[in-house]
């Protein structure tokens, strides 16, 4: 495969953060916990130990941007960096663990595109549904699914906390954690609700249905910190929609007793309270793993040099 490096640095021209992977075209059903006319802000759950926790997260970064040649065509692609890993957290305790690397190199499904090996590192071919940006980010989010999804099933956990939607993913013992806001799911009539939290109540639990398999149980809940707009400190919770809506409540009320313990102050995280620490433990733990990212795109301009 002949193939040579932009010039240009991997940053500029990226558009990885132009598409949603929020489902903001889910159907809510608010009423599975309380009727809409006595919804109200719900106070927490009695604090229990909440034994183990995990939080997984993942990261991704572009290396290099390139050009496949063949036939005198040039094809757009990235080779991209993806890591995921999990802080387990224990009374007292607080471990990095299952921490995964893979570098991949994106590109439409229908180019020649093959694994590139460099001295520091093999870039796997990992297929584009075509050549445009919005495939180009679905394919690295998906591969850094995968590694999310690999992290999950190594860690012994009564709770596993997703930084992000669970994507279809249906074990139990996991929530997805959703703390950027694509869209308000709720009706209008409680819309307001939001606004009334204090810290550490959540609103009445709704169903969301019609993007993922099975569905979602989701809720709102108010981290502690403080508060300069109404969704200040606002998160958005979900369950796989497995089970009955009281045993949907249950696990809700016990999440929420546990997650604002974890929530973060604004002197030690700009994106606080909603990025936890052991969230924000883990992002940190995982660029490192990633490497150096001009010692990467080196390699890759020497490969670029002897590529067949």
């Amino acid at each position: 495969m002949e193939f040579s490096v932009e010039s240009w640095a991997p940053e500029y021209g990226s558009s990885l953060n132009l598409p949603s992977v929020e489902d903001t075209g889910d159907r809510a059903d608010a009423t599975v916990e309380r009727a809409l006319d006595e919804w109200a802000p719900i106070d927490p759950a009695p604090a229990r130990s909440p034994g183990e926790i995990a939080f997984i997260d993942g990261i991704q970064r572009i290396d290099a941007r390139i050009w496949i040649h063949e036939n005198g065509i040039s094809t757009p692609a990235v080779c991209v960096s993806v890591a995921a890993g999990a802080t387990v957290c224990a009374p007292g305790t607080a471990t990095t663990e299952g921490v995964r690397v893979a570098r991949a190199l994106i590109a439409p499904a229908s180019s020649t595109a093959g694994p590139i090996g460099t001295r520091h590192a093999t870039y796997e071919f990992v297929p584009a549904q075509d050549g445009t940006p919005e495939a180009t980010y679905l394919a690295i989010h998906g591969r850094r699914t995968e590694l999310e999804v690999g992290v999950a099933r190594s860690v012994s956990c009564g709770l596993i906390v997703f930084d992000g939607p669970l994507r279809g993913y249906n074990d139990p013992q996991s929530v997805g954690y959703i703390k950027t806001h694509h869209k308000v799911y709720l009706p209008n009539a409680v819309q307001p609700i939001l606004g009334d939290l204090a810290d550490g109540q959540r609103t009445p639990l709704f169903f969301l249905s019609g993007g993922q398999a099975r569905g979602r149980w989701s809720w709102y809940l108010r981290l502690p910190g403080p508060r300069v707009h109404p969704m200040s400190g606002i998160v958005r919770l979900e369950l796989p929609g497995t089970g009955t809506a009281a045993e949907a409540v249950e696990r809700a009320g016990h999440v929420s007793a546990c997650l604002p313990y974890f929530a973060s102050e604004p002197h030690k995280e700009p994106r606080a309270p909603q990025n936890l620490y052991p969230i924000s433990g883990i992002e940190r733990e995982l660029r490192r793993r990633l490497g150096d990212a001009l010692l990467l795109e080196r390699a890759l301009r020497i490969a670029a040099g002897h590529a067949t």
